[in-house]
Order: structure tokens, then C-alpha cells, then sequence
């Protein structure tokens, strides 16, 4: 990767579409009302390989932090293999950083995915989404997981605040919003202190948490993905600007939201000239020690 041709790097693309395996009964239908939330125009066809992924985001030169979300256990759909991940992410090293997705209870088993995964498929770190996968993020049986990432000297992203999973649906698909309090990785933060934590997205409706610890601890970082910057809490905005203007990453959320649409509106909320370089690319570059 050249990152010096490198405009920016979103810090949170998802990898949608499965390179062997047909997708489960029901798949297309979640993400038809994933789009309907989103205002996704494309719909449940709205699933690029990572291939497509790739052009879209070389074409721009942006590069990208991409991993799948290991949701099985409680979604019933089959998680998109983080090998295959990683081995279509090696094959677009120019503009894809992998990262890949194990649910906590997996235990000691997931421990042994996480170390062999960043050792030989050079995965950069892995992605939690504590309301799809059904835990908080601070309950101690992670901690064998979080053990393995933090001793391979890799990252964990944690989803944060209101998802837009299963947003509207009956009984909103079983989901359990509270499990995605930023709170929660305050313990986390302070157990692994060497271990880099990113909080993903505006984490509504505790968006004051999230910035008191970001702000509280030197080792975690917030992406802005998920909403469109015109949406942003002005107190976030407030501390991107200031207190925590080197620990705010850009992201999308690719595919439900493209940076194009967050590039235009990111211009429009007041952010710093100084500021934006920092948020679109200069914070990712330091934290992924490219």
C-alpha cells in the first residue's frame, strides 16, 4: 500500500457477500429491511463482493479496513469465513487492510482462531458487535479472546450505541440494544491497556459516554461511520474538533452508507481545516503503523 497516494482510509467497510458459500434462508430478507432503515436504494442487491469493494475504493484512492461480523450464534446465519477475508483482502493489499470477526463464546477455540489468524493471514484486528453477537462487551468470558488479540499486538472494534440491525423489524429481530453501551468498554479499556479499542459510530444514545471514555483512556478511538456526518450529535463534533482530534477516525459503514455520501456531508459540519486530515486519514495511519 502506498500511502502516500492514499487519499484516506475508512476505518469500517463490511464484507457482505461470500465468496463459497450460499447465502441462508432469510438473508435476503434481513437485509431488504437493513436497506429499508438505511435508505439503501439498492436493496438486498446491494451486497458487493470484495472484489467490487476493492475497484470502488482504489478507484477513489481510499483505502479500507474490512472484516465480516461473526453473528452466527444468535442470527443463525452462517458468518462469512475471516480466512477467505483475509486471502481476498491479500490479494488487494494495495487498498484493503483485513481485519476479521470471532464470537467471544467461542472461547478458547476463538482464542486459537484470533492467534493463527494474525499470524499467518496477517489480520490487523477483529470486529465485535456486541448486540448482534448477545454480549456485553466487559463480561469476562471474552477475556481469553481479548487476551489473544491484545498479545498478537492486534485491534479491537467494538460496535457501539443504536444498531440499525434489525431496526423496525418484529421484535427487532431479538437484538438487545443495551449489550452496545460504550460504557462497558470503559472495563475493557482499563484491563487491556495495551490493546488499541476503536468505538464505532455516533454511539446514540450514549454519546457523552463514549466521548468521556475515549477522552479517560489513552487506548481507545472512535470511528465516525454509520451515520451521515449531517446527523452527528454537535457535541461530538465538538470534541472532534478539539479534546479527541487525534483519536477520531473516518468510516462509512460500507455498503449501507458509501463514502462519497460521507465525504460530501463530512465538508459541511464545521470540521477544522487542520482537523480533517487527522480524521480522514493521519489518526488510521498512526494507529495501524502503516
Amino acid at each position: 500500500m502506498n500511502i502516500d497516494e492514499i487519499i484516506a482510509i475508512d476505518f469500517h467497510t463490511h464484507a457482505e457477500e461470500p465468496c463459497t458459500c450460499a447465502r441462508d434462508d432469510g438473508y435476503y430478507e434481513f437485509q431488504q429491511d437493513f436497506a429499508k432503515y438505511f435508505k439503501n436504494p439498492a436493496g438486498h442487491n446491494m451486497l458487493p463482493t470484495i472484489e467490487e469493494t476493492a475497484a470502488y475504493y482504489r478507484d477513489r484512492k481510499i483505502a479500507c479496513v474490512l472484516f465480516p461480523v461473526d453473528a452466527e450464534r444468535e442470527t443463525g446465519f452462517r458468518r462469512y469465513a475471516n480466512e477467505e477475508v483475509a486471502q481476498l483482502a491479500a490479494d488487494n493489499s494495495d487498498i484493503i487492510i483485513p481485519f476479521a470477526s470471532i464470537d467471544p463464546a467461542k472461547g478458547r477455540l476463538g482464542a486459537r482462531e484470533a492467534r493463527r489468524l494474525v499470524r499467518d493471514f496477517g489480520v490487523r484486528g477483529f470486529k465485535f458487535h456486541p448486540t448482534m453477537q448477545g454480549f456485553y462487551p466487559n463480561d469476562r468470558s471474552a477475556y481469553v479472546l481479548y487476551e489473544a488479540i491484545a498479545e498478537e499486538g492486534a485491534i479491537a472494534l467494538f460496535h457501539t450505541g443504536q444498531t440499525g440491525v434489525g431496526a423496525g423489524t418484529r421484535g427487532g429481530m431479538n437484538m438487545r440494544l443495551k449489550y452496545s453501551n460504550p460504557m462497558y468498554l470503559d472495563d475493557v479499556a482499563a484491563d487491556f491497556p495495551d490493546m488499541p479499542i476503536v468505538m464505532a459510530h455516533p454511539s446514540f444514545p450514549w454519546q457523552e459516554e463514549a466521548l468521556s471514555v475515549a477522552t479517560h483512556k489513552p487506548n481507545v478511538y472512535i470511528d465516525m461511520s454509520g451515520w451521515s456526518p449531517k446527523y452527528f450529535p454537535k457535541i461530538l463534533i465538538q470534541y472532534a474538533n478539539s479534546i479527541l482530534k487525534d483519536k477520531m477516525l473516518f468510516g462509512s459503514d460500507w455498503p449501507v452508507i458509501t463514502p462519497d455520501r460521507w465525504l460530501k456531508d463530512f465538508d459541511t459540519i464545521g470540521i477544522k481545516d487542520e482537523v480533517k486530515p487527522k480524521i480522514l486519514k493521519e489518526n488510521a495511519v498512526k494507529l495501524l503503523g502503516l
